[in-house]
């Protein structure tokens, strides 16, 4: 059984996967070719907004929207400690301060009351009241933006979010690598804040064969400098440079797969869902010492991964034994949340810091999810949890 079972899917699309890669190859525009185009006015359709600007990665997605914001030492960024090291490493290369904010124990996803705390603890320069770290106090830290990450497929709580960011004067960026394709109070995601960041690596639910990423927007200045940002800080031709930018193009080749994979992709998404009610049914109905996934009301998730909770961490170290036995893979997303990871020991975080975060990194485990896991796959999963 696989984790992702990306073979079943290029199978079914291998013709127009063939036919869009030998067009390619036959116009020979590498770089920047029309099918990049192509992509960027489709998936800005897909997600309802004005502007979508392909990239090489998502984390150069997530480097863009913050050198578009002009972030830079002294400013303070917030996010969680809940996620993959991209979100909060853009924020510290550009010479900012990451400012973990802990999760919401039911979502995973950033707690907008921790939120506050954490925004009224960097204006004051007091760690009493939400864990803070080591700063220079001859350097006076400044909120300036949010980054919510939308985990597992599942928007975060953008509603509450983006009116504390309102409030504040601060920017908020959709850290939408996991969840393109969902859907909240009758937005989708890349829509959710004024820039959204997505990525296209292989295991996301829309993946090209290498990686890729975009950034989605409905602000006209804004898409402008991610374009320059993209090409070198490129003006009105490639020898005119009038920012620092980056390469941070999107290969034709992996724009003409992602255009294959895209004309399938709603129906993957209803594939997903199915697959993840089935999980849960079934779970709750034979495994009740495990926490299957809610999703609030009004939302969707993509169901990037389907995650667990089990009762601790013997518990989980357990049956994930179980199941490797049975030759079914697990996947444990995220072991170490990023407060505890050494490239941030600088900071003087210590274990208890954001103790949902760790309580969750403790018990979380994922199981197979790809849109053409069968019924038979699944009854086996929880055939195995079971004993």
């Amino acid at each position: 059984m696989h984790f992702i079972d990306l073979a079943v899917q290029q199978r079914r699309i291998k013709d127009t996967i063939d036919a869009n890669i030998q067009r390619v190859l036959a116009h020979g525009q590498y770089i920047m070719g029309p099918e990049i185009n192509d992509l960027e006015g489709r998936l800005a359709a897909f997600t309802g907004t004005r502007h979508a600007i392909s990239c090489a990665s998502g984390t150069d997605a997530l480097l863009m929207a913050l050198m578009a914001h002009k972030v830079g030492p002294g400013d303070a960024v917030f996010t969680t400690p809940f996620t993959f090291m991209a979100t909060a490493e853009v924020i510290s290369l550009l010479g900012a301060t990451p400012v973990f904010v802990d999760i919401d124990p039911v979502t995973y996803n950033l707690d907008p009351e921790a939120l506050i705390r954490a925004i009224e603890s960097v204006k004051a320069r007091d760690s009493s009241g939400h864990p803070l770290p080591d700063m220079d106090q001859d350097i006076p830290l400044v909120p300036r933006g949010v980054i919510p990450v939308d985990l597992f497929g599942l928007p975060a709580d953008y509603e509450a979010i983006n009116a504390i960011a309102r409030s504040e004067g601060l920017f908020v960026i959709e850290d939408a690598a996991q969840s393109l394709g969902a859907v909240c109070n009758g937005k989708s995601t890349g829509s959710l804040a004024s820039v959204a960041c997505t990525s296209f690596f292989p295991a996301k639910p829309l993946g090209c064969y290498g990686d890729g990423g975009m950034c989605f927007t409905d602000d006209d200045e804004l898409a402008g400098i991610m374009r320059s940002i993209r090409v070198h800080g490129q003006g009105r031709d490639k020898y005119e440079n009038i920012r620092i930018g980056i390469n941070g193009r999107l290969d034709t080749i992996q724009a003409a797969i992602l255009l294959a994979k895209l004309d399938i992709f709603p129906e993957e998404i209803l594939l997903r869902r199915k697959v993840a009610q089935r999980y849960t049914r079934l779970i709750n109905d034979a495994v009740p010492s495990l926490v299957t996934p809610a999703i609030p009301p009004g939302c969707t998730s993509t169901w990037a991964q389907y995650s667990l909770l089990a009762r601790d961490e013997t518990h989980r170290d357990n049956l994930r034994d179980i199941l490797n036995r049975e030759g079914i893979p697990s996947v444990i997303y995220y072991p170490k949340p990023l407060h505890l990871q050494p490239a941030y020991g600088s900071f003087g975080y210590g274990t208890g810091d954001f103790p949902e975060s760790e309580k969750i990194s403790r018990r979380i485990f994922s199981l197979p999810m790809h849109p053409y896991l069968t019924r038979e796959n699944q009854n086996a999963v929880v055939a195995a949890l079971v004993r």
